[in-house]
């Protein structure tokens, strides 16, 4: 018998494509055969990226498929939904006939829980699924039990809160949200919310239909989480260093000049500022957040996306780039895991995103949280409220969070001892989890073993 094949399908988005990429290249490091699919558009990024780099040979292949989708479309919930649920389902559908029809056979799906139409294709074909959540382990029970609240009536039967409220949604030491906050109320745009709501509870089916879920976290991290959902099994923080390779999964070109920009600061003297590949500023906030880095007085690594804000060019104050032109530094897109690893760094300015979290997590940052969207507000709960790691901001009345407060917030979190040594201490209970004999080391050997079953 051949080695096992596994079929990987991320949802195509940046903060799905590289925890998946990751686990991937673990799994063809174990031996197993593995066909990463992703859409065109995510293919054309990544087909000549990082491969080479760990020399897997015909272990790992990247093929795609067409999900019918503009630019312009992918981050419009309806229209992701109506690929996922219809041409990406039919194309994944296709090609795994084509791979059957080759003499080759499919052993696994590995599907991200966004993308119930891969495990629904499986289970039609009669292939062996398991379903992956890119985000924290608690977002599972949270959307599993939108029948409940809606029971209860917290939300309506399009997910919109009926009045806004702080709720304690589960029964046990898990931070408490705001109906506002819910991942599928996406910034107040009643439209999207509609469509990501829908898609969401028709995931859900499929995902509790799979054979094993599986999650890029910690039992030492979420053990409210785990304890309350135990059918999630945690075989994270998924990062390259772990298996001793590079990091893949980017799409877009890093910048690593900004590593050698970083050996010429001391240790702990630099901030890093990155918001991830989804958030986009005004032209006035873009601005205070520049002025903030600059009153700061701290040297910053930035990265700052030619999309970051909602105009047709980035325009920084005026003065600004050659005024911090000695002590700041503004990238593209950086290396973020050797970013976060590297000891100039001071703490972590971010938008929550999971990825981004559980990097500074297991690089023992602490935070400064500015969330944005989706999931990214739970997540600062967690930093802040449970494991006390980082603060947030507090905008003025007109919602922009100010040149002011955010020269406060850095005194405040590097001026405190405290947040760097619970840092330390959270990193140190991550990492033993992925290191051998670790809870997450054991379940993902565990999940491989059923793989080649």
């Amino acid at each position: 018998m051949g080695k096992p094949h596994i079929l990987v399908v991320p949802l195509p988005a940046q903060g799905h494509v590289l925890p998946l990429m990751e686990l991937s290249l673990c799994l063809a490091k174990q031996g197993l055969r593995v066909t990463f699919v992703n859409s065109e558009f995510i293919h054309e990024r990544l087909v000549n990226a990082l491969m080479e780099r760990d020399n897997l040979g015909d272990q790992f292949r990247l093929v795609s498929i067409p999900d019918g989708l503009t630019d312009a479309d992918r981050i419009i919930p309806g229209k992701l939904s109506e690929a996922i649920w219809g041409i990406m389902g039919e194309k994944l559908e296709e090609l795994i006939g084509m791979i059957k029809r080759a003499g080759d056979d499919v052993s696994c799906v590995v599907a991200d829980r966004g993308v119930g139409s891969a495990l629904e294709v499986a289970a039609k074909m009669g292939i062996r699924r398991a379903a992956f959540c890119p985000t924290a382990a608690i977002i599972t029970p949270l959307v599993f039990s939108i029948p409940k609240l809606i029971n209860d009536g917290i939300i309506d039967n399009e997910g919109t809160p009926i009045k806004g409220q702080e709720i304690q949604f589960l029964p046990t030491n898990i931070p408490a949200i705001n109906t506002k906050d819910f991942p599928w109320v996406w910034n107040g745009n009643l439209t999207m919310q509609k469509h990501l709501f829908k898609l969401i509870v028709r995931n859900n089916e499929a995902v509790k239909k799979a054979d094993w879920l599986i999650c890029n976290s910690a039992y030492d991290l979420e053990p409210s989480a785990f304890a309350l959902a135990p059918e999630i099994i945690p075989v994270g923080p998924l990062l390259a260093r772990n298996r001793l390779g590079n990091s893949a999964g980017s799409l877009w070109p890093e910048d690593s000049t900004c590593l050698k920009w970083l050996d010429q600061h001391p240790p702990c003297s630099v901030i890093y500022v990155a918001f991830g590949s989804m958030t986009i500023f005004n032209e006035k906030q873009f601005k205070e957040l520049a002025l903030g880095l600059e009153l700061s007085n701290m040297p910053f690594l930035w990265v700052v996306r030619p999309n970051s804000i909602d105009c047709t060019k980035v325009a920084y104050p005026e003065g600004f780039q050659d005024r911090i032109a000695y002590r700041g530094k503004i990238v593209g897109w950086a290396p973020q895991q050797k970013v976060l690893s590297h000891p100039s760094v001071a703490c972590f300015l971010s938008h929550c995103g999971w990825n981004s979290t559980i990097e500074g997590v297991s690089n023992g940052v602490s935070f400064l949280c500015w969330p944005y969207s989706v999931d990214q507000f739970l997540n600062e709960r967690y930093i802040s409220d449970v494991w006390k790691v980082g603060l947030g901001f507090n905008p003025d009345e007109r919602g922009i969070i100010t040149r002011e407060e955010i020269k406060h917030k850095v005194e405040q979190l590097l001026g405190d001892e405290n947040f760097r040594i619970r840092a330390s201490n959270l990193k140190e209970s991550a990492m033993n989890c992925v290191r051998e004999g670790g809870s997450s080391y054991n379940n993902l050997q565990r999940f491989i073993q059923w793989l080649k079953a």
